[in-house]
């Protein structure tokens, strides 16, 4: 069976950091314009987006990335509930970590691995989206918890996670650390390396902030998402022509 997943780039990487940042200041600025509504459009873009992306036999760069980047926007909108409702981040952090762990658990006792490097089509994709979902929440509530409750901020926290991300590579070159691990681990930390940096540049230059509007923010993140999702998409078909 075709796989439906891209492979592990350098490109891929910058592609996630990416979406992880357009997805935080696109969410902060349809909630400001749209409120609730803007929430159920997102969620019906997102629901849309994750049936293209099952109905697909193989992989299909623009309906993955488009799937990855609506849980970027959802799932910001989604992630800051229980900041609104007043819990702890340490304890959101706990919930989502605990939720991470389950959706690895069932997978492995399921499928034998955790692997991502061949994900067909059924059981296999269902368990990779639900950890790419639960891993993102996770890794929304870590980088709140630096900027907000560690007070480092935003801009400290996008270059704490910068030298953060490189661990799991050293870990799996010298310390032997499995490349499943090292890959989720990687995964975890895009999300609030990418949010850290575009709260910057959106937020209010008495913290510290850029004070960019986060509309013309995401406009910026998104057009460097085009490049770089061009740039695979003409990759992915010169090895299709190959074939």
């Amino acid at each position: 069976m075709v796989s439906k997943v891209p492979m592990v780039t350098a490109s891929f990487w910058v592609l996630k950091i990416l979406t992880t940042g357009m997805g935080e200041a696109a969410s902060d600025a349809l909630v400001r314009w749209g409120g609730g509504l803007a929430i159920a459009v997102t969620a019906l873009a997102l629901g849309a987006s994750f049936v293209a992306q099952f109905r697909a036999q193989q992989y299909v760069p623009w309906i993955y990335w488009l799937a990855v980047a609506m849980v970027g926007v959802f799932g910001t909108m989604a992630a800051d509930i229980p900041h609104f409702l007043g819990l702890s981040l340490w304890l959101t952090c706990g919930v989502y970590l605990a939720a991470v762990l389950a959706i690895f658990a069932v997978w492995y006792r399921s499928e034998g691995t955790l692997s991502f490097a061949s994900i067909t089509r059924g059981r296999s994709e269902r368990f990779y989206w639900a950890a790419v979902i639960a891993t993102f929440a996770l890794g929304t509530a870590v980088g709140d918890l630096t900027a907000d409750t560690w007070h480092l901020g935003n801009l400290v926290s996008g270059f704490m996670f910068c030298g953060l991300i490189v661990l799991p590579l050293l870990a799996r070159r010298f310390l032997g650390l499995s490349y499943v691990a090292a890959f989720w681990t990687a995964y975890v930390l895009t999300r609030p390396l990418g949010a850290s940096f575009a709260d910057w540049m959106g937020g209010p230059s008495f913290r510290g902030g850029l004070g960019i509007e986060t509309a013309l923010v995401t406009v910026l993140w998104g057009l460097a998402i085009l490049v770089v999702a061009l740039h695979l998409v003409v990759a992915h078909r010169r090895r299709a022509v190959r074939a």
